[in-house]
């Protein structure tokens, strides 16, 4: 069978080939932008899925509504989400960036968008990062970094100027933790005291005004917060005893304080406590319980509460059937939050695919998204020549395996390393139909006597 350009080709070419075993990957780690979800993978690399006009799944241009790992992108150990970009922290402390660039969301020096990721510059030792239309990096020394969109003081320079590359917090030191909202920042310093700066017309700030500010003003909250989160025009914090603090807009009921009034300071959460992990969207909320349930409020046209409802509600409700979860994440009109085991569940909008389960359809109650996080597999060197090709045949569903020998074996896994099917190897070229597999994400193991050689393939 010849190849043609409607084939999916993977080739593996080793000078040596390797003994190959399948390991569990999961997820560890979420972020949500306007329309697009990341997860971050324990194995170091990003996988991603929803909208992709800018290029912000970092592969290509095109949609997709099932994980797609970020090309190019290994040792990750942080990820932010823009509203049409991504930013990943690498574990040599830089920044690498990619999608929608036009107010310097990228930090490259350029305003060009790029569908792969590029180092944002001059940045190192960096320990954190949060995005929206700005971002926000914090160093080991506790320094903030900022750059992007700046209309309303966002990037806390003393300035009003959008930045493409990154630029220094003015007066900020000793800060442990950072957050970015639609249109301002928010920071904790060492000492427990919280900052803010940006927009402040609804009162984001929460320092009980409504003035907008270029540098940090402080935050008329308790020094007991471990964490923080903005939306589109409001603020959550996280205190030490476990309950939520908000401030800001409420049209929506996103503060979850049972009314709908705007507030410039902070306020309780109504019923909230035993909190360990909280996130905005843009007009809802999200918090995790230590009992491992979800609770949300505000905004829900999209089903974004995970309810069962498409109704706002503007004190936090339970999302049934969701137990064990350790994070959440909000996007536009979605939502995200990921179990102990490192399974991902999402809900809310899905005109782009960000929810990831391999459909375009709104739900208001929690699905699993599938095929994330695929098997890693781990190699140990042994010495032999092997080289295979694989091809599979989009309208057909026939893998061709190339470079085959009558004494070799195939074997076809899922991503979780189960065996699904083994066949003896024809000679330079195998066949195996796969008709009756679902879509999704395989690995395919030639073995000749002692030496094997793996590669993954999409069905």
């Amino acid at each position: 069978m010849k190849t043609t350009s409607g084939h999916c080709v993977l080739s593996l070419i080793l000078g040596l080939a390797y003994v190959s075993q399948p390991n569990l990957a999961v997820a560890q780690q979420l972020a949500a932008g306007a329309q697009h979800t990341l997860v971050l993978c324990n194995e170091g690399v990003v996988n991603d899925f929803g909208w992709n006009l800018f290029g912000q799944l970092g592969n290509g241009f095109s949609n997709s509504n099932v994980p797609l790992e970020v090309d190019q992108l290994t040792v990750v150990t942080d990820v932010g989400a823009g509203i049409n970009h991504s930013v990943a922290l690498k574990s040599d402390g830089t920044l690498w960036a990619w999608g929608y660039n036009d107010l310097g969301e990228l930090g490259n020096g350029t305003n060009q968008d790029s569908n792969i990721p590029i180092e944002v510059a001059g940045l190192t030792n960096v320990t954190q990062v949060s995005s929206k239309y700005h971002n926000l990096a914090l160093t080991s020394d506790g320094t903030v970094y900022a750059w992007g969109y700046n209309v309303y003081g966002e990037l806390g320079n003393g300035t009003s100027d959008d930045s493409n590359v990154p630029v220094a917090v003015s007066g900020l030191t000793g800060v442990t933790s950072i957050a970015c909202a639609y249109y301002h920042s928010l920071a904790i310093k060492d000492d427990g005291s919280v900052w803010a700066w940006g927009y402040n017309g609804s009162g984001e700030l929460g320092d009980g005004g409504n003035l907008n500010s270029s540098i940090p003003v402080q935050v008329s909250v308790s020094t007991d917060v471990v964490e923080l989160a903005g939306g589109n025009s409001f603020s959550l914090a996280l205190k030490s005893d476990g309950t939520v603090w908000s401030w800001g807009s409420n049209f929506e009921g996103e503060l979850g304080n049972g009314n709908n009034a705007n507030t410039n300071v902070p306020g309780q959460v109504v019923g909230l406590t035993g909190i360990v992990a909280i996130a905005c969207g843009v007009y809802h909320s999200l918090a995790v319980k230590d009992d491992g349930t979800v609770w949300t409020w505000g905004f829900n046209l999209y089903g974004q509460l995970g309810d069962g409802s498409n109704a706002d509600s503007n004190v936090p409700m339970q999302v049934p059937g969701l137990v064990g979860i350790v994070a959440v994440a909000g996007g536009y009109g979605q939502s995200i939050a990921m179990d102990s085991d490192g399974n991902a569940w999402t809900w809310g909008q899905n005109t782009y695919g960000q929810l990831g389960n391999g459909s375009n359809a709104d739900t208001n109650l929690p699905v699993q998204v599938e095929g994330l996080c695929p098997t890693i597999i781990s190699t140990h060197e042994i010495s032999s020549n092997l080289h295979i090709q694989v091809f599979l045949h989009p309208v057909d569903r026939i893998l061709i395996v190339r470079g085959t020998h009558e004494n070799g074996m195939l074997t076809l896994l899922d991503e979780t390393g189960r065996e699904l099917m083994i066949v003896h190897a024809g000679e330079e070229e195998t066949s195996v139909e796969t008709g009756e597999l679902s879509s999704g994400m395989y690995f395919v193991r030639y073995t000749e006597g002692t030496s094997d050689v793996v590669s993954k393939w999409v069905q």
